[in-house]
């Protein structure tokens, strides 16, 4: 294990990010997992698919006042009385293909009959490649796209460290800041651009049986993949966690590929741009532009203040006179989210086509 990999485990459960951890038997899959739990001060829950049936997920119907339920199991149920933590599926590719898709739900809707878990529970699955599991099946597509998949390598310097100075504990990072509304609107707005530079990405169905149980790009993954990097953004993430992550979640080579782009793009500084709406230099480059005025807009929104928001429209403003298209997209963000009391400044009243189009009256 090391320490990139245990903090973006970390990341992943802090973003609510179903995640999912790759790694041979006997290099602390599951003591990781239940260390972060118990650092986090969840309750947790390890369940084995190997040993359960489709019904322990699905729920076990049941005939109630005439009519069928499905009753879930105690494990569920402690977890809804506990109120938030953690859903441990280990030994996942031990699962049997039915036990495999009744899990689909748990994953991806949090219900597990026709009981809901509550909000607070994240879910962490573990699993060995199949050629090393037990009676080892492969992942299918749909179950794979649920999670961001994390490698968990093993060198000999890593455990030589841990056994005489300590394994590292997930503690550190989960005491750092979370993301607020603003880092969350900043990285779906740079998602949003790069996806409008490389459309073909939005979704690429594996083609071999080798990338059928892995990270490949949907239009889930990629919400995934922003949600990760406000996380990654909030709590000073290491440009290897970050990677990780970006790649665990759409795969190797679109997100490798957008990760090189982010590092290209050099977005400036929100807070400085409204500081002086008027010097802010339109970007010539019509994904980066985007992603800065976005990024720009996002940060006025999410501080609802009724100043910001009005310095949110001078740049729009000056964005229309050279990017007519950007501003009309960055509009609507701001047209939807007007602080109270707000006014749009006075330069903004000619631009009465672009208001038009963002479906926003000047008041």
């Amino acid at each position: 294990m090391t320490a990139a990999a245990l903090d973006a485990l970390v990341l992943a459960v802090r973003a609510d990010v179903p995640v999912l951890v790759w790694g041979s038997p006997g290099t602390g899959k599951t003591s990781a997992v239940v260390d972060l739990a118990r650092a986090a001060g969840w309750a947790h829950e390890v369940v084995v698919g190997a040993i359960r049936e489709p019904t322990d997920f699905s729920g076990l119907p049941v005939i109630v006042g005439g009519h069928v339920q499905f009753a879930p199991p105690r494990w569920a149920r402690r977890l809804v009385d506990a109120g938030e933590g953690l859903l441990f599926l280990d030994e996942l590719t031990t699962a049997p293909p039915a036990v495999q898709a009744a899990m689909l739900r748990v994953v991806l809707e949090r219900e597990v009959g026709d009981l809901a878990l509550p909000p607070g529970v994240r879910i962490v699955a573990a699993a060995n490649p199949p050629e090393e599991a037990a009676d080892g099946w492969d992942l299918s597509a749909p179950m794979a796209n649920r999670f961001v998949h994390l490698d968990w390598p093993v060198s000999a310097e890593s455990v030589a460290a841990g056994l005489t100075e300590g394994f590292p504990t997930p503690a550190t990072l989960l005491s750092r800041a979370r993301p607020d509304q603003a880092h969350l609107l900043r990285a779906r707005a740079v998602v949003a651009a790069f996806l409008r530079v490389r459309p073909a990405l939005v979704l690429r169905m594996p083609e071999s049986a080798e990338e059928v149980g892995r990270s490949w790009p949907s239009p889930r993954t990629w919400e995934m993949t922003a949600r990760l990097l406000a996380e990654c953004d909030s709590a000073a993430a290491s440009d290897e966690v970050r990677s990780l992550l970006v790649r665990g979640t759409v795969g190797e080579g679109p997100g490798s590929e957008f990760l090189s782009w982010l590092r290209h793009l050099d977005l400036p500084d929100p807070a400085q741009v409204l500081a002086d709406p008027d010097s802010f230099e339109i970007p010539t480059r019509g994904d980066r532009a985007y992603a800065a005025l976005a990024a720009v807009a996002s940060y006025a929104v999410a501080a609802d203040d009724a100043d910001l928001w009005a310095r949110a429209w001078q740049v729009v403003a000056r964005a229309a006179e050279v990017a007519p298209d950007t501003a009309v997209l960055v509009a609507r963000l701001l047209a939807g989210r007007r602080p109270k009391g707000a006014r749009l400044p006075a330069q903004v009243d000619a631009l009465s086509g672009l208001l038009a189009r963002a479906d926003l009256k000047a008041e």
